[in-house]
């Protein structure tokens, strides 16, 4: 039995509140749990992969016990060779003995604390009803945050008391909220309602519980009767029918055992002064299932019932008042129904798989939820009414003070890998608790909840304080923005603004600091949400900027400090120190854009701010008069003027283009040298090999030593990178002509240096207002024309890769019309408001009407009173005239001026004609845009004679949340080492590294975050080519449940793990759970994009091999057939994806008999294979040698029934060969067509590869561009599966992977 600890690691991670400056000790008893975060993240010593800090290891027992001695050396700055720690972990075993029950006995771990036997118990069936008691050894009381190795005595057998201690007000309350949650453990209302970063999961509805555990059974029961393979009928191909309802199945577990009707806070509290000295805490009051009405008195000693009702105050004890230390205790005295249904309830609880129940790092919203019945909870009514900013009645010292804690965790030691992983995980706890305390902030400001700090300003111009965030609203406040684009330009710079600030923070230069910034958008307003500067509240703004502009460019102003900082980020940053003029005409240096202020706070930090213009301007969106475009800008009709001139290239953007400038670079200096190195050789030796211009890279110089085998382009990068190295470091050995290549082709591709490449942009280029001085000139136009070239390759190079979403520019141009419709709606009016909007903009219905708030319920003095509250400048009603037509109108315009897109639509039924798109699909995109949550219910979108929607269909309107996400470096590196070395073939390497990484991802962000899930699918990938089946189900597993939790239970990558997880799972022989999951993925992908999609081939190629292995042939053809005709579609009809789908058909067709369709698509098959690879190819020739084997069955059935025809029933009739496929060559077709290929090495082969990566990597790393090793290549042209399992595995992974 593996440690418990591993998964309280987890759930305390998940759960902790961070550190904040080093004097504070907090402790949150969020959630009945009272966790040690802090302390836990100040012990080094405990911190360092704690006995694997994985829950992945909890529910895999001791097999893969962790492996943390590893050498990798840290990928990181300093190449500390104390980087990997070992830790020697150790378990014991203790007896623990708890009042009421069994003694038991709990395997735990020297590095865990004393706090987290105490989460163990809170969380165990049997205990989990005690929060405040004391863990004792021989009589000794254990202090909660002392490491188990401290104590002395402990060890191999001893025996821990549970003892039950006094109550104080607060533990009072912790545990009548942990017996709240407990009694809510499986009622799903706050994932439906987005609270307490609760979200959804479905998987165990599909597989039925448990795949580990169930999977066992169900392996014996794999009879071909047996599997029910009926898919339900709106998946089958070619249906049109898209249910709602099937996205949120309801599950068996959510109609909760009922064990109270009501528990609930006494109207008598708090005690008065006499009970006090009695001992009274605080007064319950509950209805129990029998309906009998009790008060319950919280005391010192414990719980009891008193005598007071609803309308007396009667304290006294009643008789029995059976004082029980634990509510649940007394509860099961008095109502017997609560005692049966409580203890079901936690069997059930502890059934569930962890990851359904551990809580997500940042809330996920869903957009549908089912009509819910609105239970009474005294622990949410307490939360929503109490001055409750974040915790702060469980913390010394009252609001957290956000801007001290996101500064001091940046500043924690990281010389090694466990003061890095210390630093990381206190980082990311702080980021998530601000995220959540921004976003309920931003909420509260709009819904009028928060005093404005200028409240005499008109509304648009008002600013908020709240729990120590500063709130401003994406407007042009004072015109600021008014040579950018007014208001349009306003919203648009917060988003800028945070992408400046995610940049700053991944380059982490000490010293430099930047606000903590949440963009959120609410109610159609935009909120930004940021930490304050000390001190900056009480100086003008003038006064404390004491670099760059707080004008955009006309007064400027720069601080030798702030130059000495920024310029250690120019370079990760790729920005030019450059020179600009202020208002008296004096130069001024900068290493940033104008716009990026500089403040020194009162604590004597450096901060910087309006980080919006980090990035080079877009010229194709910023026209400017007398500067001349590239001509592919000018041929496709740029520079296009937009609304707003804060168009910026993505920071992905840059780097491709300055990797495509690296690559040109590398082939330039290669093809000069070896020109001149042919000029000298030209007397004596010609140039091997016929050396051309056209392939410079390739064709460089050759060693004298090389037979043959190595590319040319090895030897000639190799030489530009070490000339490039040693001209770098300024030695005199370099010939003036090798230095001059370098410096040609510096100047080639516009680097900044003429002896190295180094791309930099200035980002004041083209800003309005910026001047630069007379001695930069030839550096600006330098510049000019570097951002012409960036935005020529935006468009010729990037762009053709990716294709236009219809959908996608609709509801995005819905969306902006939303947004200014929302902010002329009162409260009141709101869901009506949003149900007519989307009548119009999604229903048949031609003339939706309006329905305002009853006349009755809005006073005539009240809308005076409010007028000035609605940040909107539009009539309060004015949304109800909104007609279908109106709006379609006003979306084909916005798609024009927008995205210079031309609509042919003018109504929802057009649109879905005209571009074969589906309604459901752009009702989720634009609820997922704009926050709405609609009820789950089937809407019929079609009908004439009344509207789609009724204000009863408006659940809820959620923000939408943009923020940084704070990154494990030290784990990516690890993760991407793994991945390295998977795609050389070093599998076993390559699955430790991944182990470790799991571990590292696991210690800074708990259990649930997105890179812990692409962590996980690898591995279980990897142990899937490893032939280790169960072990990849088990991982694939966690995956699924963990990408339903994180990004979403129908998000894209959700339906790629469902897609995974079946494939495993037909390899571990659950064949009905399989098809079950494969149907899931259909369903999701037909909701998500509609049937019309590329990705839909290959989830149909899946559904139709199952489908064939169980012998369902007419079934699966329906899908196979599909699937071919997709790939048609996307791939041409003479892809060899094509002839793998006509293969597949065949097969099929074979099996059912039918020899004729068979041969009819193998030979398509095969003339591809002939025409594409050549008739030589392996794949070619298996193809021919089917055509000949389906010939011959062709023939001999042919001559069968001629025999049968000639002489009836006497005919002597040979037996035809009719096979079942078998459940490998089924397997063995899976795992081709998701990309998995094994390869059969030799011991030989494999040395030879494994040479031939090593000698491979010194040029991969000088062409910074991940190629595939050649040897690889080769592997996939000549074969392409093979059935038999083979010494050697490369999983030549899709990108999903």
């Amino acid at each position: 039995m593996s440690s418990p600890f591993s998964l309280i690691k987890l759930l305390r991670q998940s759960l902790a509140l961070a550190p904040w400056d080093l004097c504070k000790v907090f402790g949150n008893a969020e959630g009945g749990q009272m966790w040690a975060g802090v302390w836990e993240l100040f012990h080094p010593s405990g911190v360092a992969l704690m006995n694997g800090s994985g829950l992945h290891d909890s529910l895999k027992g001791e097999k893969d016990a962790r492996q943390n001695g590893h050498e990798e050396a840290d990928p990181g700055d300093d190449g500390n060779d104390q980087e990997v720690i070992v830790i020697q972990d150790t378990g014991f075993t203790v007896k623990i003995c708890a009042p009421g029950i069994e003694p038991f006995s709990l395997q735990v771990s020297p590095q865990e604390m004393v706090q987290e036997i105490h989460q163990v118990l809170m969380d165990r069936e049997d205990t989990c009803h005690r929060t405040c008691f004391s863990l004792q050894l021989d009589g000794n009381v254990l202090d909660n945050f002392a490491e188990l190795k401290t104590i002395e005595g402990l060890q191999e057998g001893s025996l821990l008391k549970v003892v039950e201690e006094p109550y104080t007000v607060r533990e009072a309350r912790i545990h009548v909220r942990h017996i709240r949650d407990l009694l809510k453990s499986l009622d799903p209302s706050d994932a439906f309602n987005g609270v307490d970063c609760n979200s959804l999961s479905f998987l165990s509805v599909f597989t039925e519980g448990d795949l580990g555990d169930s999977g066992k059974r169900k392996k014996k029961g794999t009879e071909m009767e047996q599997i029910d393979c009926t898919p339900p009928e709106h998946i089958l191909p070619g249906s049109k029918e898209r249910p709602l309802c099937a996205l949120q199945p309801q599950n068996r577990d959510w109609k909760p055992l009922q064990c109270l009707k009501v528990l609930t806070m006494s109207g008598w509290n708090p005690p008065p002064g006499n009970r006090k000295m009695h001992g009274d805490l605080m007064y319950l009051y509950v209805i129990t299932v029998e309906d009998r009405h009790v008060s319950i008195t919280a005391s010192t000693r414990g719980f009891y019932l008193n005598q007071s009702t609803a309308y007396n105050f009667n304290p006294k004890p009643a008789n029995p008042s059976f004082l029980s230390h634990s509510l649940v205790e007394l509860l099961n005295q008095i109502s017997p129904t609560f005692k049966k249904n409580f203890s079901a309830l936690q069997k059930k609880r502890v059934q569930r798989h962890p990851f359904e129940r551990i809580a997500t790092p940042f809330q996920v919203y869903s957009w549908t939820a089912p009509q819910a019945e609105h239970a009474m909870d005294c622990v949410r009514a307490e939360d929503a009414y109490t001055s409750r900013l974040g915790y702060e009645e469980h913390i010394p010292g009252q609001t957290r003070d956000w801007n001290e804690e996101l500064q001091t965790t940046r500043e924690l030691p990281r010389k090694n890998l466990p003061e890095r992983l210390l630093r990381e995980r206190a980082i990311f706890k702080v980021h998530s608790d601000f995220t959540a305390a921004a976003t309920r902030g931003a909420m509260a400001v709009i819904d009028g909840n928060v005093m404005a700090i200028n409240p005499s300003e008109e509304t648009k111009m008002q600013m908020f304080i709240w729990n120590n965030i500063f709130f401003s609203l994406g407007f042009d406040v004072r015109d600021h923005y008014k040579d950018f684009g007014g208001d349009v330009a306003a919203y648009v710079a917060p988003t800028n603004d945070l992408n400046g600030v995610r940049t700053y923070n991944a380059v982490d230069v000490e010293g430099l600091y930047t606000l903590g910034t949440v963009v959120v958008d609410y109610r159609g307003y935009r909120v930004t949400a940021q930490s304050i500067i000390p001190g900056i509240l009480e100086r003008e703004q003038e006064q404390s900027v004491i670099y760059g502009s707080i004008d955009f460019g006309k007064t400027v102003v720069s601080h030798p400090k702030y130059l000495e900082l920024l310029e250690k980020t120019s370079r990760p940053l790729k920005i030019q120190k450059h020179k600009v003029l202020n208002d008296k005409n004096e130069e001024v240096e900068l290493c940033s854009s104008v716009e990026c202020k500089g403040i020194i706070g009162n604590d004597g930090r450096h901060y910087i701010l309006d980080l919006l213009r980090t990035f080079p301007p877009d010229l194709n969106f910023l026209p400017v008069e007398g500067e001349e475009m590239p001509e592919e800008c000018k041929k496709m009709g740029f520079p296009k003027q937009h609304r707003h001139k804060l168009c910026c290239l993505r920071q992905e953007l840059v780097d491709a283009f300055v990797e495509h400038r690296y690559l040109l670079f590398m082939k330039l200096a290669a093809l000069q040298l070896m020109q001149q190195k042919a000029n000298k050789q030209e007397s004596s030796i010609a140039l091997e090999n016929g050396a051309s211009p056209e392939n410079g890279a390739a064709d460089s110089k050759r060693p004298e030593s090389e037979d043959g085998k190595i590319d040319d382009s090895v030897t000639g990068l190799d030489q530009v990178k070490e000339l490039a190295e040693t001209i770098a470091s300024d030695e005199g050995t370099v010939d003036p002509k090798s230095r001059e290549v370098i410096r040609n082709a510096c100047k080639a591709v516009g680097s900044i240096s003429d002896t190295s490449f180094d791309i930099r942009f200035n980002p004041d280029i083209f800003s309005p207002g910026v001047r630069f001085p007379e001695s930069s000139k030839e550096e600006v136009q330098d510049q000019k024309q570097l951002l012409k070239d960036a935005a020529a390759f935006l468009l010729s190079c990037q762009i053709p890769g990716l294709k236009i979403g219809i959908s996608e520019l609709i509801t995005r141009s819905a969306k902006h019309i939303f947004k200014t419709y929302l902010q002329g709606v009162e409260l009141s009016g709101l869901s009506a408001a949003i149900s007519h909007f989307l009548n119009c903009f999604l229903s048949s219905f031609p003339n939706p009407i309006a329905h305002l708030p009853a006349d009755e319920l809005v006073s005539k003095k009240k809308n005076k009173k409010r007028k000035n509250r609605n940040l909107g400048n539009a009539d309060n009603t004015a949304w109800a005239s909104m007609t279908p037509q109106e709006l379609w109108k006003n979306i084909c315009s916005e798609a024009k001026n927008y995205f210079d897109f031309s609509l042919e639509c003018e109504n929802a039924d057009q649109a879905a004609e005209v571009y074969n798109l589906q309604k459901i699909t752009l009702l989720r995109e634009i609820s997922l845009k704009t926050g709405v949550q609609i009820l789950l219910k089937e809407y019929n979108f079609d009908n004439r004679h009344k509207p789609t929607f009724t204000e009863e269909d408006i659940l809820n309107i959620f923000p939408v949340v943009k923020h940084v996400n704070p990154k494990a470096s030290d784990a990516f590196h690890f993760f991407q080492s793994g991945q390295a070395k998977v795609q050389q073939g070093f599998l076993k390497e390559g699955c430790e590294l991944i182990n470790e990484a799991l571990n590292l991802f696991n210690n800074v962000y708990g259990a649930m975050h997105v890179e812990i899930c692409a962590c996980l699918r690898l591995l279980a990938r990897l142990n899937y080519i490893m032939g280790d089946y169960s072990e990849a189900l088990s991982n694939q597993q966690k995956a699924v449940l963990m990408s339903e939790r994180v990004l979403g239970i129908e998000h894209p990558n959700t339906i790629q793990e469902y897609m995974h997880l079946a494939l495993y799972c037909f390899a571990n022989s659950q064949l009905s759970t399989a098809l079950n999951l494969l149907y899931r993925a259909r369903y999701l992908m037909l909701l998500v994009f509609g049937e019309d999609h590329p990705e839909m081939a290959l989830l149909d190629n899946n559904i139709g091999l199952v489908l064939h292995g169980v012998m369902e042939y007419d079934l699966s053809l329906r899908f196979l057939e599909n699937a071919l005709a997709i790939s048609s579609k996307y791939h041409g009809s003479k892809s060899l994806k094509v002839a793998l789908s006509h293969h597949l058909v065949a097969r099929v067709y074979e099996s059912k008999a039918e020899f004729r369709s068979a041969l009819q698509h193998e030979k398509e098959g095969y003339t591809i294979y002939k025409n594409q690879l050549g008739e030589h190819h392996e794949k070619t020739k298996e193809s021919s040698e089917y055509l000949k084997y389906l010939t011959q069955q062709a023939v001999a059935l042919q001559r069968t029934m001629n025999e049968i025809y000639k002489n009836g029933s006497n005919a002597n009739i040979m037996p035809l060969k009719f096979t079942a496929p078998s459940m490998a060559s089924v397997l063995e077709q899976l795992n081709i067509i998701n990309g998995i290929l094994f390869i059969p090495l030799s011991q030989k082969d494999l040395e030879n590869l494994k040479a031939e990566v090593q000698r491979r990597q010194q040029l991969q790393e000088s062409m910074k561009s991940g190629e595939q090793v050649e040897a690889e290549d080769k592997a996939v042209e000549e074969k392409e599966a093979e059935p038999s399992m083979p010494s050697a595995a490369i999983p030549l992974t899709q990108s999903s992977a």
